[in-house]
């Protein structure tokens, strides 16, 4: 069997497998592949990649995530996984499970102090990325999920040139400097050939707990920002007290509006993977 038929560009790619750096483990079979970016830190772009693997393994997906974001990992965390460690067979690497069943890998599963700083230089941490994807002993799995660093340089570019992507989704928040950074991640994903699925606009409002009126405390809308760049809203998530708690208390702590929101934004990310 060839390698390229576990890969979600199924050999049309165009590139050998050396180019691609296909996984070489026969057991992992991926049918999609999505990368959610922002090129900002602080957009809430490792919250949206968790809610995001959730909600499809609570769909009864087979999904795994892998977070690329070397120097500030967060998934861990998020994922409710903080004393949990990733380890060895021998052979390969095996990620960490959740009580739904998302496989993680990330390197604070590997470190012994969650606050211990990764001082690498780019290319390390970019070939640690690779590794993530090619001896991981991921399975079968419907999603990966890669939840990328943000910016534009080493890792992002080492992911898009040797990682089969099946599209990125877009975090941004309403301010209009950072739709200008965001616009330089769009423009890469396009220069690369990447298939950008649509925005995500994270803090888009804050919903009054009395009356229900949304209060855009922000500037420019994500709407904006997805109309010049002739790319699809996947959906909004308002400032809320539940998210900001993830951490401490749980992805099973997010308020019913939180849910329902996100399950649009999901409802729109598959669609737009077929």
């Amino acid at each position: 069997m060839s390698n390229c038929d576990s890969c979600p560009s199924k050999g049309k790619c165009g590139k050998n497998e050396a180019e691609c750096g296909v996984s070489q483990i026969p057991e992992n079979r991926i049918k999609y592949v999505i990368g959610v970016m922002s090129g900002k830190g602080g957009v809430g772009k490792s919250t949206v990649a968790s809610m995001l693997a959730n909600e499809l393994a609570e769909r009864g997906y087979k999904v795994g995530l892998l977070d690329a974001d070397i120097t500030g990992p967060s998934t861990v965390r998020l994922m409710g996984l903080m004393g949990e460690r990733a380890y060895s067979d021998g052979k390969h690497f095996l990620p960490v499970e959740t009580k739904n069943g998302v496989k993680v890998v990330s390197l604070n599963l590997m470190l012994e102090n969650e606050s211990s700083p990764v001082i690498w230089r780019g290319t390390l941490m970019s070939n640690c990325v690779i590794q993530f994807w090619n001896e991981v002993l991921w399975g079968e799995l419907d999603y990966l999920i890669l939840d990328m660093p943000p910016g534009t340089g080493d890792i992002t570019l080492t992911v898009m040139q040797k990682i089969p992507l099946s599209g990125i989704v877009m975090v941004s928040t309403p301010q209009d400097m950072v739709s200008m950074i965001v616009s330089k991640a769009i423009n890469m994903a396009e220069m690369m050939k990447i298939r950008v699925l649509g925005i995500v606009e994270n803090m888009s409002c804050f919903i009054c707990p009395h009356c229900g009126e949304k209060i855009r405390m922000f500037g420019e809308s994500a709407s904006s920002l997805s109309e010049r760049a002739g790319l699809k809203l996947l959906g909004e998530l308002p400032t809320n007290p539940s998210v900001s708690s993830i951490s401490e208390k749980g992805l099973g702590a997010v308020d019913e509006i939180i849910k329902r929101d996100f399950s649009e934004i999901t409802d729109n990310i598959i669609s737009g993977l077929e």
